[in-house]
This record gives structure tokens, sequence and C-alpha cells, in this order.
């Protein structure tokens, strides 16, 4: 069951929402099936059970729980193996992989809080050779002009927050080719930038002072002074090039604010992964992936838990955008300046839970991290947590602030 905290799920609970989840919109929303097992809505239905009370729950065993899991994935893919399945049935089947998807992200974040052991599919030695590329300085100079931010109807399946494409103005700017690194962000730490105020607005102040923090939230300095980073249940030493990571949205500006910097907006964010430059302005063309349209390959972005954790900033080269932006596909994810709002014209999908609770509340987080799934992402893909969050597997990169 793990402590009762409020930024993670009990997992013996989390593992049978993930089968309820599913059971209840493939099995019986769009198949008209019974229940697998009586009495689950009571359990595992996240939009009526408060979270506080899941450490309570009478909960199934370990195994009751698991060959419930078990019985829902083999009856999908009955359906699945069975063909001719509707338009509908589809949608539905994708909306549970990819829920699925994230609460394995949540799973691994969840092993780090506790400080468990990795997952066994992403156990790497201390140093990974392929990962050791060194810093990426510099700006990448982008061009203004009318965009198309979001997604378009064509694709096969996009979340209700992603809709649909809309024309908006985006200024010339300057955006690190780079995220911030745990290099960069030490300096920030040993300038006292967590013990001054002048960086931090409002409501970052506040939860400083609330939380005490003094730095990154698994990071520790030993007496003799070398600092440290905690990786699930090991501590290693701070690798300088690699992107700073469990930072939250607060403590991302604050670290702008120190280095005359600023966090790209989100808009900014899509025309650096997706746009192409033409003549003086943007072209009129989208990528669905900052290199191209092609799926992700394990030498554009690191993805999938493969590689065991975050990799230098200036790996991976092959996965630059247009302006010659790295990593804004993989290794982690990045807080954008904007609160988590709709797009014009919004409407609520199926799943009505799934974003629009969540408006004016969060901040939008974009282009994903080491341990997420490759066939989540794309380009306009939104992600969403609020500004206090430094558990989940977030980081940042910073934009040349315009002259007063």
């Amino acid at each position: 069951m793990g402590p009762q905290l409020s930024i993670v799920n009990p997992p013996l609970w989390e593992i049978g929402h993930v089968a309820w989840f599913q059971e209840k919109w493939v099995l019986r929303h769009a198949a008209g099936e019974s229940p697998v097992r009586s009495g689950v809505d009571g359990l595992y239905d996240s939009a009526a059970v408060a979270h506080d009370t899941r450490w309570d729950l009478k909960l199934p065993s370990r195994r009751e729980t698991l060959d419930y899991l078990t019985t829902v994935r083999d009856a999908v893919l009955e359906r699945i193996e069975a063909g001719n399945l509707s338009e509908n049935h589809r949608y539905f089947i994708q909306l549970s992989i990819f829920h699925e998807d994230m609460h394995n992200e949540a799973f691994a974040y969840t092993r780090q809080t506790h400080g468990y052991r990795a997952p066994g599919s992403c156990r790497r030695q201390t140093s990974s050779v392929a990962g050791e590329a060194g810093p990426l300085r510099g700006d990448a100079e982008i061009p203004g002009g009318r965009f198309m931010l979001g997604a378009f109807p064509e694709l096969s399946f996009v979340f209700d927050n992603e809709k649909w494409a809309h024309a908006v103005e985006v200024r010339p700017f300057a955006m690190a080719r780079a995220a911030v690194t745990q290099g960069e962000f030490l300096d920030f730490v040993e300038a006292g930038g967590y013990r001054r105020p002048e960086f931090w607005g409002e409501s970052g102040l506040k939860w400083l002072r609330g939380a005490g923090a003094e730095h990154p939230l698994y990071w520790h300095r030993e007496a003799a002074g070398r600092w440290l980073r905690r990786d699930f249940d090991r501590w290693l030493p701070l690798e300088p090039h690699r992107a700073v990571l469990h930072v939250n949205w607060w403590e991302a500006e604050a670290y702008c604010n120190w280095a005359g910097r600023r966090l790209p907006t989100e808009a900014e964010w899509e025309v650096a992964a997706s746009s192409e430059p033409a003549g003086h302005g943007l072209a009129q063309t989208k990528r669905l992936f900052p290199w191209g349209d092609s799926f992700p390959s394990a030498g554009q972005a690191n993805l999938g838990g493969a590689s065991g954790g975050t990799v230098d900033v200036a790996a991976l080269p092959a996965g630059d955008s247009a302006f010659g932006c790295r990593q804004l596909i993989g290794n982690v994810w990045e807080w954008v300046a904007d609160n988590f709002e709709p797009y014009p014209g919004f409407e609520v999908d199926p799943y009505r839970e799934y974003s629009q609770p969540w408006f004016g509340t969060h901040k939008v987080l974009r282009g994903g991290a080491w341990i997420t799934q490759p066939r989540l992402l794309r380009n306009t893909w939104r992600n969403f947590y609020t500004p206090d969050r430094r558990d989940v597997w977030a980081g940042f990169r910073t934009c040349r602030r315009d002259p007063a």
C-alpha cells in the first residue's frame, strides 16, 4: 500500500484502478458487457473515491487484484483478435491503453517518492556511455508568425485538451537549445537562490516558506561539499550535463528570474517543436515530432524507460527540431509558462474527468520524459500538474527575455 501521501496513490489501489478503467470503458461502455467483478465501482472510480480514503478501503488482495487485471486484459485482447472493431470500440481501447501508460509512469515516480528500487524494466548501471554527451549551450533563434496551435482532426487519436488547432500569433523569440542542466541549476542553488525572495513570485514564495526547500527535492550535500541526488534507492553524484529533474514550476520560475531568462509559452514551445522556417516567418505545415512525422526511435528521443534515466542534454542530435532545439520530446517533461486552459471551442470527451476539472489550477508541461511511452506522445500533447509538484519527472528550458 505504501505510505499515505497526497501526491501518490497506494500501488495496490492504482493497479486495480487501471484494470477498472479498461473494463469500464472498453468492456462495459463500448461493448455493453456486465462487470467482471462486483463492487469495483465503489473501489476504483477515481472521480468518486476520495484520494485520502484509498488507504482505508477493503481492497482485494494482491493476487486477486492481479487476477482482475489479467481477466480484463485478456477479454480486451480477445475482442481485438476477433477483429471487426467499430471506430467507437477502437477509440475506447486506445483511451484505456494511454491511460495505463500514464499510470505506469506514475508507478515509477511513486517508487522514486518512496525510495523503492527502480522498476525492473528500467534499471541500468551507474553510467550510460550513450548518454554521456556533454552540454549544449546557446539559443535557437525562432521567427514569429501565424501558427496553428493544437492538433488537427486527421490524427487517429487525440485528447480533448488538444482540440483543435487554432490560429495564434507568435512573436520572434530565442529558446535554449537544451533543457537546464543539473550543473546550471546547482549554480542557482549555490548562489543562494532559495534564500533570495526577489527571485520568487508571491505564490512561489509562499510555497518556498511552507516547504522549507533549500534545493531540489532529491538532492543532498555531503559534509565534504559534494552534491548527490537520489535515483530511486541509490544516491549518485550529480551529473552536471543531465537535465535537472524533480523541480516544480515555482522553482523553474525562480531560476529564470535569477538567470535573467523566462519560461517559454505553450505556443512558443509547440512552434519550436513542430514548425519550420519559411522565408522570414513560419511554415504553414506542422511536424508531428520535432524531427518530422516518423515514430520516435531510440536515436531520436530518450523514451520508454530503456535508458534507466535521463541522458546528457547534448545526446540524441538526430532528434533536433527544425530550429536546432534538442530533446523537446523525451528525457524530461518541460514546464511552460501557461496555466492549463481549454482551447477555443473546447468540448469535453466521454472521459469527462480527464481535462475539464483541472483547467485554471494546473500548469502545462510538454514533451514527455525518459520513462514516458513513445506511443503516448506527439508535439501537441499537453501534460498538466499543479505548480507545487516536485515528484514528477519534470525539468524545464528557458527563453531569452525581451529587452524592457
